[in-house]
């Protein structure tokens, strides 16, 4: 199989879909690389080294794509990407269809197969290609956090940590799955107040054996959400329905009872946000503010440390990888039930029932559509 790995466009975008490793050892499985120009250069990798394990560099995205029988990304392709899919041609990277119609028409329309990393599980219904992702934005939400509170950021002027004789920030982490493990992690490292709330009490008893008291875990209503955000300096969206779009916890009217300057820091902001007030930023301009509220919503987190993230995606994508190029698609898709969820459209067929209806679309399961 020939495999195409365009250069990312996104804003502030530096990630790649395969590293040389991965590169290696598809190679040695008899199948063939096309690397767009520099698409490795922003972790650190040049052609040369692509070369060297065995890809063949091209200039262009469009060549790559012409190119290519199957074409591994890490964001969803941008307007001008989308243009340059084919038919039956196979596209592996994350999509995010749920808040994204105009991404889902295009895909829709190309008949291309479009599988997607967050919505592939497991054996056990876990989200093996979300996750690492997920660990990323999770720990790097702190920090985002963390700075946003700066006075510099319009923030409140508080030292999460605080200091000595100084009370530290309070942080309320919405979501206590793999972001918001990982958020309460980093904040209780660094000796937040930190408070989870969560709705699955399976959930909940892993957070409070982990935590030991070092942050405090709640069953998640309205009345205690009410309660805590009026308290929070830092809130953390870490909701997530699988291939749905994330429901809004967090409403305008909250936003009154905040103190001013606390932080909003929005890890669901791919699926739509949990926050009514979110909308998609990016690394070149992070934040805005609603009433004296410091949004960070940034749509694509884990590109700021791209070597980390690229290295940790690699990981857990070069197996999938690997099953499309040796079986087909069609084979390594119907072997798998935790991978066939991965596809959302196929031959102009939306296969994800979430996202067809959320925008009112025809549906077809994935089975089906297969056949």
């Amino acid at each position: 199989m020939k495999i195409g790995v365009p250069k990312e466009i996104k804003n502030h975008e530096y990630r790649v879909g395969m590293i040389p490793a991965s590169v290696r050892e598809v190679v040695s499985h008899g199948h063939q690389v096309f690397l767009e120009s520099q698409a490795g250069a922003g972790i650190g990798f040049s052609d040369q080294d692509y070369i060297a394990a065995g890809a063949s560099i091209l200039p262009t995205a469009k060549e790559v794509f012409s190119t290519a029988d199957m074409i591994v990304k890490v964001k969803e392709p941008q307007s001008s990407e989308r243009a340059l899919l084919k038919e039956g041609q196979i596209l592996f990277t994350y999509l995010h269809l749920a808040p994204d119609f105009p991404q889902t028409e295009d895909l829709i329309q190309s008949k291309a197969v479009c599988i997607a990393y967050e919505t592939v599980t497991d054996y056990m219904g876990r989200l093996p290609l979300l996750a690492p992702m997920s660990e990323v934005a999770g720990r790097m939400s702190i920090q985002a956090g963390a700075q946003t509170l700066e006075k510099s950021h319009g923030g409140s002027g508080l030292l999460l940590s605080g200091v000595p004789g100084v009370m530290p920030a309070k942080v309320l982490i919405l979501g206590g799955g793999v972001v918001g493990s990982n958020a309460a992690r980093m904040a209780v490292g660094l000796r937040a107040d930190v408070t989870i709330l969560d709705k699955n009490t399976d959930t909940l008893r892993r957070l409070d054996e982990e935590f030991q008291g070092t942050a405090k875990v709640a069953y998640s209503t309205q009345e205690l959400l009410d309660q805590l955000i009026s308290e929070a300096d830092v809130v953390i969206g870490a909701v997530l329905i699988p291939g749905a779009a994330a429901p809004k916890l967090v409403q305008r009217e909250h936003l009154k009872r905040m103190k001013p300057g606390s932080a909003l820091v929005d890890v669901a902001i791919d699926q739509g946000g949990c926050f009514e007030t979110s909308k998609p930023t990016t690394h070149a301009e992070p934040t805005y503010i609603v009433d004296d509220i410091v949004h960070y919503c940034v749509a694509n987190m884990p590109g700021a440390v791209a070597r980390t993230s690229t290295f940790a995606l690699n990981n857990a994508t070069l197996p999938y990888i690997l099953k499309l190029a040796n079986k087909g698609y069609r084979q390594a898709l119907l072997d798998d039930p935790g991978f066939l969820k991965g596809l959302n459209v196929i031959h102009g067929h939306l296969t994800i029932k979430e996202v067809a209806e959320g925008f009112n679309l025809p549906f077809m399961d994935a089975k089906q559509a297969l056949s």
